[in-house]
């Protein structure tokens, strides 16, 4: 090779070198105050009228809070990152139905988003949305049957089940999503964003819950541990102090 062709070849190997697209880093963080979240669907549950499920008193051995029904945060809670510019994924969302739920029970997307539920249980499921105006009417859904859906624009739709009174899940049309993830048991979470700004907002059943955090994504380093918790519920504590807090005099 002579000097003239390994003098033109150097641009060529930094153009191949130097990243043609903005690389997205992963912030982690850990949700709080999530001790009043609970799906209402377990209120009608325990209503004697419905006929529905019966609720035993724990064991002795059962520790107090243990006893205390709470909601499933890998399933039930959002966590979303807003941000202007939001756009729907190519390819579906796959929402599982199966033991009479549905995996995710809430899901916050861009508009023009397809969702596709798909029954994964032995027995059929005719899921629809509630109020009529969604354009998603009853449908049989046979075990492996798939059934799919782009709701027609922002705001709430709620999914039932003819058949499963169990089933209850929400649909969040929302121009502002970015990207949705879910926390785990413990409510940690990731979420894979490009560099710039955002607010993180917790959803519930459906509704925004808590406070919207924001976050500034920088271009590195490639995890970045966000420094304040997303509250997605009251501060238990200084709800107590208040209640406590004595009434003050006269004037």
């Amino acid at each position: 090779m002579t000097r003239r062709s390994r003098t033109a070849a150097v641009p060529l190997l930094l153009l191949l070198l130097v990243p043609t697209g903005v690389l997205a880093a992963t912030a982690k963080g850990r949700v709080v105050n999530t001790q009043d979240l609970l799906n209402p669907v377990w209120n009608e549950a325990k209503d004697p009228a419905a006929h529905r499920y019966t609720f035993r008193e724990p064991a002795a051995s059962v520790p107090p809070d243990s006893r205390i029904l709470r909601g499933h945060l890998p399933k039930e809670l959002t966590l979303v990152a807003l941000a202007d510019g939001a756009q729907p994924l190519k390819t579906p969302i796959r929402i599982k139905v199966e033991g009479g739920r549905t995996s995710f029970v809430t899901l916050v997307v861009p508009p023009g988003q397809e969702i596709r539920f798909e029954n994964h249980d032995p027995t059929p499921h005719s899921i629809y949305e509630t109020t009529g105006k969604g354009g998603f009417d009853k449908g049989t859904m046979q075990p492996d049957g798939a059934r799919s859906w782009t709701p027609p624009g922002p705001g709430k739709y709620e999914i039932r089940d003819e058949f499963s009174p169990s089933l209850r899940a929400w649909v969040v049309v929302e121009p502002k999503a970015m990207k949705s993830v879910y926390p785990n048991r413990k409510g940690e979470f990731a979420i894979e964003l490009e560099p710039g700004n955002y607010e993180i907002r917790g959803y519930h059943n459906g509704e925004p819950v808590g406070e919207a955090m924001p976050v500034e994504i920088k271009p590195a380093p490639a995890e970045q541990q966000l420094k304040d918790p997303l509250k997605v519920g009251p501060d238990k504590k200084k709800d107590e102090e208040k209640k406590e807090e004595p009434p003050k005099a006269g004037g």
